[in-house]
Order: C-alpha cells, then sequence, then structure tokens
C-alpha cells in the first residue's frame, strides 16, 4: 500500500506527499491541501477495531493515509502513542451519557480544548520530519487563534528543538483564561503576539505571510491553524471511538450516529465529513453556530456571504470566514480546481458566495445547521446544569442547542463538547452560579509570569517582530515586553503597539 497524496485546492500543487503537506501547511497558490483519494473502512474493519484503546484506534485510522513510505508504522505508533498519553483520561475523549444524549468530552487535554488532540499529534509528527530531514532542520510555526488553537499549539511545540512558534491572537477578545494559558508558557521558543483586530484579521496575515513566498521561505514558515491537514487528519479518530462507544451498546449495533460540532473554522465537523466519505457510518453532521453564523446562512439559504464579527460568549467561535471551508467547497465543486478558484477569487474580492439549485441541495444532504445566540446559550447551560448537574461550556452549548433545535436528541446523536467550561468563567456564571471549583491546572495561572508582545494590525509588523525573534534579536523586545504576575503589566493600547512597531522596523 503507498500512502495517500494530496493536491491544492486551487490547482497550482499536485501530488505531494503527507510529509511535504504537513511541513508546508498552505499551499503556495493560497490553496489547502486535499487528499487525490479517500480510502475506505469496510464494515468487518470497523468490527475489528472494536476492541481497540483510543492510540491503538487512531492508528489504524491514520495508517489509511499515511504508510511506510511517509512514517515507519513503529515510528506513527510512537507519535500517536506519545500524544494520547499527554490526556488525563485514559480514554482520551471519553463520552458520557446526559439529557438523553452522547457527549464527546474532548477536553482532557493539557489546555482543556478538543484541538489538543490534534496539536499534540501535530507537534510530534513536526518533531519527526525535522529530526530526520525536513526543512534543514528548521521550522518557524506561524498561527492565528481565536482562543483554544494558540494554547494548545504552544503546548504541543513548547521545547520542541528546532521549532520557534508565534501565535497571533487578537486583544481583548479571548477570554483571560485562554489568553494566560498561552502567555504563562515560559519556553524560549513560544513567541504570543496579540494584535489590534479580531482573529480574522490575524487570520489574514498568516495567510498572507504564506502567500509571501520570499518571506515563507527565509523562515520556512509552517502552520498549525487547521488549515494543516494533519489536524483535520487527526481529528477523525474520535468520529470512529464515538461510534465505536456508541454501538458497543447492544440495542444500537448496526445504527447510524449524527454528530453536532460546535463549529467556527469548520476543521472539526470536517473531519467528519472526510470519515463518512470513508465509511463511517455518519447520518447527519450537524454544522452549530453562534451569532456569527456564516456557515448556517449558507447551509440554509446558501449564502456564504461576510459579516462584521459580533463579540459572543463563546469566543472561538468567532468568525466570519472559516478558513477550512475552502476544502469542502472544493469537494462540493465535484472537486473541480479552477471552478473552486473562480469562487475563492470572488468571494475574496467582493465578500460573497453565492450557491443555488443542485449544489445548494448537496450541500443540505452533507450538513444540518443551526444557530444559538447568546441568551440560547446561556438557557442551555443552565438547563443542563439544573437538570442533570453538567456543566457546559458556552460553545459545546451550541451544539447542544442545535439537536434540541433540530429535534434530533437520541441515543444516537452525540454532542461534541469542546472546551472545559473553566475555561470560560464570566460567560459560565451568567448561568451557573457559584462556579465549580477549576481544575487546578487553570486555577495556577493567576500566579504565573505572563509574556506578550503587542502588536499593531500590520503585515510588516508581524514580519519584522518574527524575523527579529529567530535570528536572536530579540532580547530587547523581549524584556520590553516581559511582565509580572499581574495581567495589566502587559504592554497594551495604540501607544504601546506603535511603538512594538517602531522597534521592529528599525531592526
Amino acid at each position: 500500500m503507498v500512502s495517500v497524496t494530496y493536491s491544492s485546492t486551487r490547482g497550482g500543487q499536485k501530488g505531494l506527499g503527507f510529509r511535504q503537506v504537513v511541513m508546508a501547511g498552505l499551499a503556495e497558490d493560497r490553496g489547502l491541501y486535499v487528499p487525490d483519494s479517500i480510502p475506505t473502512v469496510t464494515p468487518e474493519e470497523l468490527e475489528a477495531w472494536r476492541s481497540l484503546c483510543y492510540s491503538d484506534l487512531a492508528v489504524q485510522v491514520i495508517r489509511k493515509f499515511v504508510d511506510e513510505d511517509q512514517v515507519p508504522l513503529e515510528k506513527l505508533t510512537d507519535i500517536v502513542t506519545r500524544s494520547c498519553a499527554a490526556f488525563r483520561s485514559p480514554d482520551v475523549t471519553p463520552i458520557v451519557n446526559v439529557g438523553g444524549h452522547p457527549i464527546l468530552e474532548l477536553f482532557h487535554g493539557p489546555t482543556f480544548a478538543f484541538k489538543d488532540v490534534a496539536l499534540q499529534m501535530l507537534g510530534n509528527f513536526f518533531e519527526y520530519f525535522l529530526e530526520t530531514g525536513s526543512n534543514g532542520g528548521r521550522l518557524t510555526i506561524l498561527g492565528a487563534t481565536s482562543g483554544d488553537t494558540g494554547s494548545a499549539a504552544i503546548y504541543g511545540l513548547r521545547g520542541k528543538k528546532g521549532v520557534d512558534c508565534f501565535i497571533l491572537y487578537p486583544q481583548g477578545r479571548v477570554s483571560e483564561i485562554q489568553e494566560r494559558q498561552m502567555t504563562t508558557v515560559p519556553d524560549d521558543n513560544i513567541h504570543c503576539v496579540a494584535v489590534e483586530g479580531t482573529f480574522d484579521d490575524c487570520q489574514d496575515i498568516v495567510k498572507a505571510s504564506f502567500a509571501d513566498v520570499e518571506f515563507r521561505n527565509r523562515v520556512k514558515l509552517g502552520a498549525v491553524n487547521s488549515i494543516n491537514w494533519c489536524r483535520v487528519l487527526a481529528q477523525t479518530t474520535y468520529y470512529y471511538w464515538s461510534y465505536l462507544r456508541i454501538t458497543d451498546n447492544a440495542s444500537l449495533k448496526g445504527e447510524k450516529i449524527s454528530c453536532s460540532v460546535p463549529t467556527g473554522n469548520f476543521g472539526d465537523v470536517l473531519a467528519g465529513f472526510y470519515s463518512k466519505e470513508m465509511g463511517l457510518p455518519i447520518d447527519k453532521l450537524i454544522v452549530a453556530t453562534n451569532e456569527n453564523d456564516i456557515l448556517h446562512r449558507f447551509f440554509t439559504k446558501g449564502e456564504y456571504h461576510r459579516h462584521d464579527i459580533a463579540k459572543s460568549i463563546s469566543p472561538s467561535m468567532d468568525i466570519c470566514v472559516s478558513s477550512n471551508f475552502e476544502r469542502y467547497l472544493f469537494h462540493l465543486a465535484g472537486n473541480d480546481a479552477t471552478k473552486l478558484d473562480s469562487w475563492m477569487t470572488n468571494f475574496e474580492s467582493t465578500g460573497k458566495l453565492t450557491i443555488d439549485g443542485g449544489e445548494l441541495k448537496q450541500a443540505q444532504e452533507d450538513f444540518l445547521s443551526a444557530r444559538a445566540d447568546t441568551a440560547t446559550t446561556l438557557a442551555v447551560i443552565q438547563e443542563y446544569f439544573q437538570k442533570f448537574n453538567y456543566v457546559l461550556c458556552p460553545h459545546s452549548a451550541v451544539g447542544v442547542s442545535a439537536i434540541q433545535q433540530l429535534k434530533m436528541v437520541s441515543p444516537t446523536t452525540i454532542c461534541l463538547a469542546t472546551a472545559h467550561e473553566a475555561k470560560f468563567p464570566d460567560a459560565v456564571k451568567m448561568a451557573v452560579d457559584p462556579l465549580p471549583q477549576p481544575p487546578k491546572q487553570l486555577s495556577i495561572l493567576w500566579d504565573l509570569n505572563i509574556r506578550s508582545t503587542p502588536c499593531a494590525n500590520d503585515l510588516n509588523a508581524v514580519q519584522k517582530i518574527v524575523e527579529s525573534r529567530i535570528s536572536g534579536g530579540s532580547s530587547y523586545l523581549q524584556t520590553l515586553m516581559q511582565s509580572t504576575k499581574s495581567k495589566n503589566a502587559i504592554i497594551g493600547g495604540a501607544l504601546m503597539a506603535a511603538i512594538a512597531l517602531f522597534l521592529a522596523k528599525k531592526r
């Protein structure tokens, strides 16, 4: 068996191997890498996997895409096993039954968020590829976060030899705990940058940096956002785990499952889509959105129209353009790179993409969707606490609201709980008071020093900071940005952002 190869959604690069697409992140033509073929999983294979632990199951799923020519089985097993060992639960992603339906708890990793599953694996894949000759042993990660990706990437990459990790986050638009999870990590290879803007601004800077071929090659740029195919592939593993655990119940054997997924950048639910395409018995995939509902508008009306971001209590979903959505659009376009490129070029210039007819019908067959505003989200959090003594984070509550709205509450409809509620105390406290005691790993964050570099919403400023740090010229700027235990000691505001820009240009 030979590993699956990958091509850009926009047609500029074709037939690349797993190692190449993981190290590159984004294609040179600004497209995303998609598999050239989808491997299949038979019912007999699924049944044979039923008795496997999570890490062994994950190896079997990933092995469908990654064979010996890319990663030897012994090394793949080591990478996945070490990644899963970072989780507090022996099941990695345990399932609990609450309110008449299962909940997949994806928050038992180092940063209490679903992104730990993929980013622990991605960090270990990076380490292996660098050790075996990729990029001359050096990699500069540039990522954008709306809250959880940043800390999960940092915990997956901290201390990794040959890697410098730069995480851009929108200043004042992530929860305080999310910010502290990022900025309290002391490792020298970790660099947090607070951008004056929104998550989409941060994401645009990352994409523009990848499109700048000279900069990209000079700093050996790589990606940790869900534009990196490895993220999506790793996340397919818990869809298989969910199916097998739900159908362990003899009365549910042979049933299909449905999955409700709190959705921002579309990577998590896309992993479910690929799992279904491989043959996993999934009935419905539900895209659950908050007030920033571009995806809900697309799946109900065919309108992928960019609007301004509305700040919500579920900040990780405060996204107006879903970077991973391009992969699905490619498949919706019949795997036609020319058509997809035309769609995306028009969207990038007008902020609008509209489909109808057969394409809209196909999209609605592939996905259901629902939208939950703040009042609805808080009502669900309160309901589950009062009735079931179970506390949902505001993102997970959006997923539960979706199955309530669609009347799909059942033992075979699983809601993905994407984060621990203690990461969002200000939001949860509006529905649950007093709050449960937070995990020790989160409560100690208030006693740790923090480091963050403020920066203007400016591509050149960010790139200068990156080049300054990786060239070893960071001492003065980093000392300037060093803080003590108080969040107020972070140098912030327009004045300090201007200073950062000045210093970056001076270098």
